[in-house]
C-alpha cells in the first residue's frame, strides 16, 4: 500500500495506491495526509478500508503528484551520514549525527520543477531516504523504541546550493538548503511495517540520464532507529515531521561531476519507494 496526494499544489487529494497500482480516494477518511491523520491510526484505517472495498477508485491520469504528506511542521536533515560520502568530501566520519534544518515550505512534489535561486552557482543533488514521524517522540529510552514512532518512508532529494551552504554559511548549512523547491518528496509514502529492512534499501540518482549515485542504506553511519532516538533527546518529534537521513557518495560537491544548470534533469530512486524526476529552471 502506498499513500499519495494528487492534484494542483495546495489542493491535493489524499489517495491510497493498492498492490495493483490502482488509486483509491481517501477523502472519506481524511481531508489530507498529515500529522493528525498519521497520529490517529490513519494508516491502519486506510489499510482496513482498502481491504474492505470501501474506498472508491480514482483515476490518477493527468493529475499532478504532490508530496505524499502535507506541509510538515519540521524538516530535519542529517549531514555526512554515509561513510563513502564523508570520504569523498574529505571529512572524517562524524562521531555524532550532524543536524541541520530545511524550511518546511521547501517541500514540493516529486516531479515539480526545481528553481535555481538568483546568484546560485553550485546547485547539487542528493538522493535521500526520508522518514516520516507517526507518533510523538520525546526522550526515547533507546533506539529499540524508535521505529514504533515512524509512520513510513519516502524518497527525498535534498537539493543544495553549495556556495550558499559553505561560502556564505555563517557557520551553519541551512542557507544552502532552504531555497524554494529544494525538497522534492515522493512519489508516495510506504508504511514502515511494509519495509522489511530499512537498512538494506538501494538508492540511486541520475543527471540528464547519466548515473550519479548508487549505494544502499547499509552504508549509513547512523541507522534510522539511532537517528530517531538521538533526535528525540534534543527535540520533540511530532507526527508528520520529516527527517532526511543523509545522502550517499556521487554528488557534484565531490568534484567528479559538474554542478546543475538550467535545463538539467535530476532523477532519484529508492527500492520500494519509487522514482522522482525534476527539471531545473532558472529564475
Amino acid at each position: 500500500m502506498q499513500l499519495m496526494r494528487l492534484g494542483p499544489a495546495g489542493r491535493e487529494r489524499p489517495v491510497v495506491r493498492d498492490e495493483d497500482g490502482a488509486t483509491h480516494d481517501l477523502s472519506a477518511l481524511t481531508t489530507d495526509i498529515d500529522g493528525t491523520f498519521l497520529a490517529g491510526n490513519g494508516i491502519e484505517r486506510a489499510r482496513d478500508a482498502l481491504a474492505a472495498g470501501r474506498l472508491p477508485r480514482l483515476s490518477a491520469e493527468g493529475l499532478r503528484v504532490g508530496p505524499p504528506i502535507a506541509r510538515p511542521s519540521a524538516v530535519i536533515c542529517i549531514g555526512m551520514n554515509y561513510a563513502a560520502h564523508a570520504a569523498e568530501t574529505g571529512a572524517a566520519p562524524p562521531a555524532a549525527p550532524v543536524i541541520f534544518f530545511k524550511h518546511p515550505n521547501t517541500v514540493v512534489g516529486p516531479d515539480d520543477d526545481v528553481l535555481i535561486p538568483p546568484g546560485a552557482t553550485k546547485v547539487d543533488w542528493e538522493v535521500e531516504l526520508a522518514v516520516v514521524i507517526g507518533q510523538q517522540a520525546s526522550y526515547l529510552d533507546s533506539p529499540a523504541d524508535a521505529l514504533a514512532h515512524v509512520a513510513g518512508f519516502a524518497v527525498a532529494n535534498d537539493v543544495s546550493e553549495r556556495s550558499f551552504q559553505m561560502e556564505r554559511s555563517g557557520g551553519q548549512w541551512s542557507k544552502g538548503k532552504s531555497c524554494a523547491t529544494f525538497n522534492p518528496l515522493g512519489p508516495w509514502l510506504v508504511p514502515a511495517d511494509e519495509v522489511a529492512d530499512v537498512q538494506s534499501l538501494g538508492l540511486r540518482s541520475w543527471v540528464n540520464g547519466e548515473p550519479r549515485q548508487a549505494s544502499t542504506t547499509a552504508d549509513m553511519i547512523f541507522p534510522v532507529a539511532h537517528l530517531v532516538w538521538e533526535l528525540s533527546q534534543y527535540m520533540v518529534l511530532e507526527p508528520g515531521d520529516l527527517i532526511s537521513t543523509g545522502t550517499p557518495e556521487g554528488v557534484a560537491l565531490s568534484g567528479r561531476f559538474p554542478y546543475l544548470a538550467d535545463g538539467d534533469v535530476m532523477e532519484c530512486e529508492i527500492d520500494l519507494l519509487g522514482r522522482q524526476r525534476q527539471a531545473l529552471k532558472g529564475r
